[in-house]
């Protein structure tokens, strides 16, 4: 039945956020936080961050399969009808992350996603067959990347490219010029356009034009959840649902992605190996004399790009809204004193950056935090340029 656009509600929702640990504290994200355990991600996400949707990674790994068990027989957690784990006011997505290569070419990321427990523990056993090692993150997934789509939707499940510009292990970062050349088109349901891009760079590229696009933080901390998010229009939140905004069907939409400022990616600009920012066109580092660079994002982007600038602002602008949105941590001032604060006074960071008004911002924090933080909210703050792993930053 399709709903008035008034019967929809909007929600907040981050779908990438890796897990560090099990609960017994066995690795699974090597580089991630130990304390990102698949129950801490949930109360983070719901109680202080106030998120109502989440795609938690790494939920294939044996180890967090039992947790995810543990949980759900404890009563702390209830599988939904409609797909996805409800936490409080907050449902999970199960997800995983893995890494492909095809012959002669870069490695890549992609994103399964799985309706149910009992999908993913399926799709965890078929990927057992061709994954050295199921403890732990992104592995390498020795099947075709045309079986691995495949797989994915006979479970039922979501295919999304993670990150599809970094310059290590992403789809046009290090893999392919064209999705074309590697996937099946009619089995990718949403592009990931990572940290160091946005909706109108990443318009350049006119085979995306059919896809939503999605902004996921890629947290390995718990403080990085919701450094990048969507709002989406939808009944309620679940997995159902989620599947509907990324196809737009009924009123069911991605209402808006907020993102970071592309500057404030760590890939943005070009770099030689030393974290120096040149132009593109460089053979030596002017400053160190080495012959190693790292290809930003923005570069990348304007090698591949089939549409100028100005016709791809055109595109952009019949998408979702991107906003460019610092996150609190980024802002001068709001350390973590300041933050508990905030979350004191308005309960969660999505209260802090969408509800409270700079006038009620500056009685808890003061009137220059709270100038900065109604700025971040349009990402107008002064940023200095990221690259070559380091992350830009705002400054004064």
């Amino acid at each position: 039945m399709t709903m008035n656009k008034s019967e929809l509600t909007t929600y907040y929702g981050d779908f990438h956020i890796h897990i560090g640990a099990t609960s017994d504290g066995a690795p699974v994200k090597m580089s991630g936080s130990r304390n990102l355990t698949f129950e801490a991600i949930a109360r983070e996400a719901s109680e202080r961050k106030g998120l109502q949707l989440i795609g938690i990674i790494d939920c294939h790994a044996p180890g967090v399969l039992a947790d995810i068990e543990r949980l759900l027989d404890s009563g702390e957690m209830k599988e939904h009808a409609d797909g996805g784990i409800r936490y409080g006011q907050t449902t999970i997505i199960l997800g995983t992350e893995i890494e492909f290569r095809e012959n002669g070419r870069g490695a890549a990321h992609v994103l399964s996603y799985l309706p149910s427990v009992d999908a993913m523990k399926h799709f965890s056993t078929w990927m057992s067959r061709y994954v050295r090692n199921m403890n732990l993150s992104t592995q390498r997934n020795y099947a075709p990347i045309s079986v691995i789509q495949e797989e994915t939707a006979a479970h039922g499940g979501v295919f999304i490219p993670a990150h599809v510009f970094t310059p290590h292990k992403s789809l046009y970062g290090s893999c392919a010029d064209r999705m074309s050349d590697v996937m099946d088109l009619s089995l990718i349901d949403g592009i990931e356009v990572g940290l160091s891009a946005d909706s109108k760079m990443a318009s350049r590229i006119k085979e995306l034009d059919s896809y939503p696009f999605l902004t996921n933080s890629d947290a390995h901390s718990l403080n990085k959840i919701a450094r990048e998010y969507n709002a989406l229009s939808l009944a309620r939140p679940t997995f159902k649902e989620w599947l509907m905004a990324l196809r737009g069907i009924e009123g069911r939409e991605i209402q808006a992605n907020y993102g970071l400022d592309p500057r404030l990616g760590k890939y943005h600009k070009t770099t030689c190996i030393e974290g120096h920012h040149q132009a593109n066109n460089r053979q030596n580092c002017e400053i160190c004399g080495t012959s190693r660079f790292v290809t930003g994002v923005s570069d990348r982007i304007a090698t591949l790009a089939d549409r100028s600038e100005t016709e791809a602002d055109v595109v952009a602008a019949m998408r979702a809204p991107y906003y460019h949105q610092i996150p609190l941590e980024y802002i001068p001032g709001v350390g973590p004193k300041t933050l508990i604060k905030l979350l004191t006074q308005f309960g969660t960071e999505m209260n802090v950056l969408h509800q409270a008004t700079e006038e009620e911002l500056s009685a808890v924090v003061g009137e220059d935090t709270a100038r900065r933080i109604h700025a971040a909210r349009g990402g107008d703050l002064t940023i200095a340029n990221g690259g070559g792993g380091r992350y830009g930053r705002v400054t004064l």
